[in-house]
Order: C-alpha cells, then structure tokens, then sequence
C-alpha cells in the first residue's frame, strides 16, 4: 500500500512565512457581501435606464456590433451567443442563449428585441426552444432604438473582463424598456417581478411627466391604467396595480379569455383564446385533467387543444350536457392555472443601488437618462459640426487667394516651412493648415467652392440649434417628447389585456347542472332540433315580421330541461330523446329560428329510408297520440311507455304502409284530417276512433280509390281558424324542382264525414295535372318553405272548396302552422 509522504521541505533562508490572523465571522461576512453585491449588479437586476440586464445588454450590444441588423440575413445563435460570451459575458453558454430565446419570444416579451427564425419554445415552456446550433437570430425593428447613437457618447463604457474589450454601462434606449417588457430575477436577499406594459400608454405618461413634472399618480395613470401582458388575458381587481404604481409592491389576478360556444352539434364548451401571462395550454390540459380523474370538478367531457399558427391558442374545454358552463368556469378558474396572481416587485438598480420605485419614480429615472442621452449626443454633434465647420472656413480662406497659396507651396523647401508659411500668411490654425495641405487640386474648383460655402451655412444652422438646445432645458425636454412620440407612432400596438376593476357577479351562485325548467322542444323542416328557455310562445306578430332560414316548425311539445320527448317516425317507432343534450335557442330569440339547432341524426339512429314526421311528449296522462297511414289506416295510441325501453313501436304497420303524420292530441275532441295524392280530403272527429294498445295495427280511416295513397294526415282543433294547402302536379314530372299550381282554402269549407269513407275533393286539376304533390291542413297564420329551409310564399286564400290552384314563384316543400 503506498504511503503520503510525510517530509517537510526544507526551511529557505529567503522564503519569510507571513500569517494573517482574521475573524472567520469577518471573513464570511465580506466574502458573502461581495458576492451579493455581484449577483445583484452584474447578474439579477435590470439598470432602471435601459431596463436591462448585463446579459440581455451585452446581447443586445454585440448583436449591433455584428451588424445583425433587421434588414441584413438570420445568423446562427451560437455565433452570437460564442461571440457574447467570448468578449463580454465571462458564464456559460447555457445561460447566455436562454437569456437570448427569451428576447425573441413574443409571449415573453411585449416588444421583442430579438427576431427569432426556428423553434425558440412554446407558452408556458410546454415545447422548449430548440438548441442554439439550430436557431437563427438578428435584431428585432425596434432594437435598434435600445442602441440608437451609442456610438456619439451618448453612454459611458467600461472594460470588460480581461480589458481587451469595452462594453456600455447602460444602453441609450429611446424607449422605456423597462416598463414595456418587465423584468423578472432573484437576487440574494432581493428580487425583482415587473409586468410588462402598452409602448403607447407607457410613452404617453412620459410625455405627460415632461410637460408636468409635478404631476402625480392619478394622472399618470390616466395614461397607464395597468399592465399589457403580451398573452392578453384580463386583469381582474385593480387595487394591487395601484398599490404598485404607488409603492413599487402589489399583486393583481390574471384570468384566462374564455367564451361559452357550441362546441359540437350536441355539447357547449369553453373555447379559451387567452391564458394567463406565463402559462401554457399544456399546464392547464394537465391539471384539469388531475381534477376530473380526482373527481374534483365535474361537468367535463373532453379537453381538445387546437392551437395551431393560424388562429392561434384555441384550448376546447368540452361541456357535459345538463352542466352550466358558467358554473363550471368559475370552478375552473379557482382550481386551475386558468387564473393566476401576479405579484409586482418593482425593484431595479438606480445608480448601482437596488431601490423599489414606483410608477412615477420609474419613468422619472428613465426620462433622466433620456435627457443625459440627448444632451451628450447633441454636444457630441456640436462638436463635430464645429470641427468640420474649422476645416470648411480654413478651406474656403484659402480659395479666397488660391494663387497665392500655391505660390506659397511652390516656394517652401518642404511641408513643415509650407504648413508655417501658410499660417503665417492666412491666419490659420496648424489642423485647418494641414487640411488644406492635404486637400487634392481637383476639390479646388469653382463648383466646390460653391458646396463649401453651402456646408458652411448648413453647418452654422446646425450648430445653432444644437447649441439652442444644449443651452435651453425646454428646448431638451420638448425634443425627447418629440422623439418619444415619434416611436410610439411607429410602434404602438392596441391593448391587449383587458382591465376589470373587480370579478363581476358571482357565477358560482348558479348551480353546477342545469335547472329542470320548463321549455319547449323544436323541430324544424330540415330535420333540426333545439330547445327553448321558456315554454311561453313565440309571439307571432314579430315572427312574421323577418322570415329567415329554418323557421318552419313542423313539430313542437312541452318539456322540462332535464326531461325526455319522443321522436315519432314514418316506420312506427318512437324513440327517445334526452332534452338536456339539445342545443338551447338564445334567450333573445323572438322567431322560431332553428338555424342553431341540430341535426336528427345527432340524437337518433334511423333506417333507409325512415323520417321522423312528429315530436311527443310522453306524458301517459295525455290523450295520446294520433297517427295515420299513406294505406288510409289511423290510430290512437294510448300513452303507454315504460321508462326502461329507449325505443317503442306505436303501431303494427301492414307490409308496404307507412306513417305519413302523427299528431299528439290535447284535448281529444280535435278533427283529424286525410288528404291523398287523388285530391281527396277526409276530415272527421278524433273521439270517434277508439284508443288501443301500442303493438295494435289501427282501423279504417280514409277509403282509398285504386292507385291512390295518403301523402297528409294532421288534427285541427274545429274552434281554431283553420286553412288548408295543397299542390297539384303531374305523376310523370313529380320532383322537388317541377310545381304547377297550389290552393290556399279555409278548413271550414270541407264538412265532416264519417271515418272510412273517401271525404271529399279539395282541389280541381288542370290540364297536364293528375295528382297533389303536397297537402296540409292546419292553423292559421300558415308558414311555407322550400326543401333547404329557405321561406317561401303561400298564395292568396281561395274560398273555393273545389276550385283550381294558381302558380307560386318558388317551390313550396313544407307547410306549417304556429308554435303554440
């Protein structure tokens, strides 16, 4: 096993030992003071001037000293970020392109200083950026304003770390970046959370500060009412951004956007566009997700993210039927990220220091810097014009006797007696002297004399009116106004975030499911179905004032929200249907309008070739239902439907026959009404026709002449002002496009007969016609419409029983009567 040695080296004479004795309490202390220091000022802490800090302004810094300027190519990151690193940021790689990515995403920032070309991560982080030997960068249209006349002594430098290379203490930043992008960092012992703001709100509340320097709190935000988060979103409670404005620390709520929209034909949902600032769909997905499995929140089928780069964040949050979507957001936005608090630290470096500034003191540091900005640069320009104005006039004095000064030239042993001659003789000063010795013959012309002499003024105007500037503190603080407002112009963008002052009303007052109120089932002649609030009627004076698309009602029952409703169809069967999963018409509905309902097949499964032809309550105390066949065969139905069977049949069809209307009756003392394809109308009492058992096959109706079929069977109630409608054509071009005349006549013209007999004619046939294409009795006011819903015009009413149709301008397919 080897040994350490253990020999001590030996003593040496010049070698003296000095031993330091020191506190470690001392020692630690410094030694961590030092260290805070450094993290507060060099890493942590944005500078109040440019709001940025020394990673993001060395980005910012070399990225210009690249020339990696808007209109010039995307370089790779890692060109940037090994330059950055190699010159001026002394840390690791890793830190530097995260500080990078986040000046190039615009859900981070509210005005991006960095453009970013590739994948530079996702909302929330859900999809992180890309490696930097991926991802491609150049500075953002408005980064050029952080750096604008850095290079006329607008800003002090100072090394950098080996000294090689000098770097800018603060940029000169022609906007208030610190209060448009936020900042967010921990220190030791400190930290620092400020939310980003509006360009044009910000801008505005500086512009009133350099006009009113005394103004206060209240009146800058008039102009910056809160923050403008780069996600939108809304702020709900404004007290906490006061108390920010006013102390540097207070804490606000962020809500998700969220509207109510009808998701599928069957479900609502919440469609959210917006999310709190920091958070990501995926984060919310996961946590609702958690809640619905813990049984935590209830009402939730499905969770769909559709955010795409077209539209944008889209997160689908699925709605079982019979739950309150309001209801189930506000339980949502208790338990999920959906609403978030945002606590505000204004802390930032004034002077090297740490300070918590508020609203006022933080523009005011800007402005402050603003104002140094110019006022050096305008010096820098004087001085420059002043010196190009010395070497203008010195030229222009020579010109003046040009054969004098080249005979001065031509005469001197060498440049040094020249340059002292021509001094001596014009009066001038050795660098105006040495300009002109080294002016070329061809910048001695007639012409150049002429453009000297224009510099000259311009350069005298110039200096005028930098030195109007310098000498005058209005004049400075009128120009960065100006300037400000010329880059809000440019760059202002509209709000996003909304302001609310408080949450509103309480939805968690309404119950998490749906109330089992009374409504009103709907079906239209398109086959769509939907359910009213209410089931007070339609009034039908302004129904009839605006026709529109899908509002002929060929069926309608009462219900209860929470209830079921039967579908009766053409092959004798009565489905059920479940209320709560229909969609629910606006409460400001005034029409029967079911251009929001949805479609049969949504709800039942039906055969080739199966309608539905009515809607029924299933309430066993009714009278039933009536039902006739295209055979002539009719029945009542007792209403006997057991709560365990989905599907009944209410009849037993003869082979070949079907229903061709059904009717649920309310009192039972209506008439009931055939119309065949032969013109024939049968109208007689319903209490004649003896109730039975849903598996019986009906009895006698109509008495069908040979080759004829019923195409209507409806109830009319006798007391009711009644018409009827129908339509005659031609067997050989019967079809939804050809329609010769139609006939509107009042019911009370066709007398009653006894069941089982042929009724009698209601329509006489022209020439070319020898069949009803249509046929309908029913309650006045009567409404007609074409196959696809669109509404179409009934003719005149005909008092003749008997008489001839005339012709319509549009095809008629259905008719109806009102919605009780």
């Amino acid at each position: 096993m080897a040994r350490r040695s253990t020999k001590t080296p030996p003593p040496d004479d010049s070698y003296e030992e000095r031993i330091l004795d020191i506190d470690v309490v001392d020692e630690m202390r410094g030694s961590y003071l030092e260290y805070a220091y450094s993290v507060i000022y060099s890493r942590a802490l944005p500078d109040a001037r440019d709001g940025l800090k020394p990673v993001h302004r060395r980005i910012v810094y070399q990225m210009n000293e690249m020339g990696l300027r808007p209109d010039r190519a995307y370089v790779k990151c890692a060109r940037v970020v090994g330059e950055v690193m190699g010159k001026l940021h002394p840390h690791g790689d890793a830190s530097i392109y995260d500080a990078l990515v986040r000046m190039a995403q615009p859900f981070s920032m509210r005005m991006p200083l960095v453009d970013g070309h590739g994948n530079f991560g996702s909302l929330g982080n859900d999809d992180p950026p890309a490696a930097m030997r991926y991802t491609e960068c150049r500075q953002a249209e408005a980064t050029s304003l952080m750096t604008e006349s850095i290079d006329e002594d607008t800003v002090d430098f100072t090394p950098n770390y080996d000294g090689q290379e000098q770097e800018p203490v603060a940029l000169p930043a022609a906007f208030p970046n610190l209060l448009v992008n936020g900042s967010s960092g921990i220190a030791v012992g400190m930290a620092t959370n400020m939310p980003p703001h509006n360009l044009g709100e910000v801008i505005a509340a500086a512009r009133h500060l350099i006009r009113y320097p005394n103004a206060d709190l209240e009146a800058l935000m008039r102009h910056v009412p809160g923050p403008d988060l780069p996600t939108g979103g809304r702020i709900v409670g404004l007290d906490g951004v006061r108390d920010a404005y006013a102390t540097g620390r207070g804490t606000f709520r962020i809500r998700a956007t969220v509207s109510v929209e009808t998701v599928t034909a069957r479900r609502k949902g919440l469609v959210i566009t917006e999310l709190p600032f920091t958070v990501g769909p995926e984060k919310v997905i996961a946590k609702i997700k958690d809640l619905v499995n813990a049984k935590k929140i209830q009402g939730i089928a499905d969770v769909k993210d559709l955010t795409d780069r077209e539209h944008g964040l889209r997160l689908v949050i699925e709605i079982k039927n019979g739950f309150v979507p309001e209801a189930v957001l506000e339980q949502l936005y208790k338990l999920t990220p959906m609403e978030e608090s945002f606590g505000i630290n204004n802390v930032a470096l004034v002077d090297g220091q740490p300070l918590t500034l508020g609203l006022k003191e933080l523009l005011e540091v800007y402005l402050d810097h603003r104002f140094d900005v110019v006022r050096r640069r305008s010096e820098f320009r004087r001085t420059k014009r002043r010196d190009r104005l010395h070497l203008v006039e010195g030229l222009l004095t020579a010109l003046v006797d040009i054969d004098e000064v080249i005979r001065l030239i031509r005469s001197s042993d060498n440049s040094a007696q020249a340059k002292e001659r021509l001094m001596e003789r014009f009066s001038l000063s050795e660098i105006q002297t040495q300009y002109i010795l080294d002016t070329p013959l061809r910048r001695l012309t007639k012409y150049d004399r002429i453009e000297l002499e224009a510099e000259k003024e311009k350069l005298t105007a110039e200096i005028a009116e930098l030195t109007r500037i310098l000498e005058s503190d209005a004049e400075l603080r009128k120009l960065v106004s100006a300037e400000l407002a010329a880059v809000a112009k440019k760059f202002g963008t509209d709000r996003r975030t909304v302001l609310l002052e408080s949450a509103g009303a309480q939805v968690a007052a309404v119950p998490l499911q749906v109330a089992d109120d009374p409504c009103r089932v709907l079906m239209s002649s398109t086959g769509l179905l939907a359910r009213t609030a209410t089931d007070e009627p339609f009034p039908e004076e302004e129904a009839e004032a605006k026709r529109v698309k899908h509002d002929v009602i060929v069926s309608a029952v009462q219900a209860t929200a929470r209830g079921e409703v039967g579908a009766v169809t053409s092959a004798g069967r009565l489905l059920r249907i479940n209320v709560v999963d229909l969609p629910q018409l606006p409460p400001t509905a005034t029409a029967p309008n079911l251009s929001g309902g949805a479609p049969l097949a949504e709800f039942v499964s039906l055969e080739d070739d199966e309608t539905v032809v009515c809607l029924t309550t299933l309430d066993e105390s009714s009278p039933g239902l009536a039902l006739g066949t295209e055979q002539g065969v009719v029945k009542r139905v007792v209403p006997d439907y057991p709560s365990n069977k989905e599907e009944l049949e209410v009849i037993t069809l003869k082979e070949g026959d079907r229903i061709v209307g059904a009717v649920e009756l309310r009192t039972g003392e209506e008439d009931l009404v055939f119309i065949t394809d032969d013109a024939q109308l049968l109208r007689f009492q319903a209490s004649i026709v003896r109730p039975q058992g849903r598996p019986a096959g009906g009895m006698a109706g109509i008495k069908l002449t040979d080759g004829a079929k019923v195409i209507s069977f409806t109830a009319v109630d006798p007391a009711a002002d009644a018409v009827v409608f129908t339509v005659a054509g031609s067997r050989g071009t019967l079809d939804d496009s050809v329609q010769t005349t139609a006939k509107l006549t009042p019911f009370d013209q066709y007398p009653r007969k006894g069941r089982a007999t042929g009724g009698v004619r209601c329509q006489r046939f022209l020439k070319g016609e020898d069949c009803l294409s249509l046929g309908w009795a029913g309650p006045v006011p009567a409404r007609a419409a074409q196959k696809t819903g669109t509404p179409a015009e009934l003719p005149e009413l005909d008092p003749r029983r008997d008489g001839s149709g005339t012709s319509l301008p549009k095809t008629v397919a259905v008719v109806a009567g009102p919605v009780f």
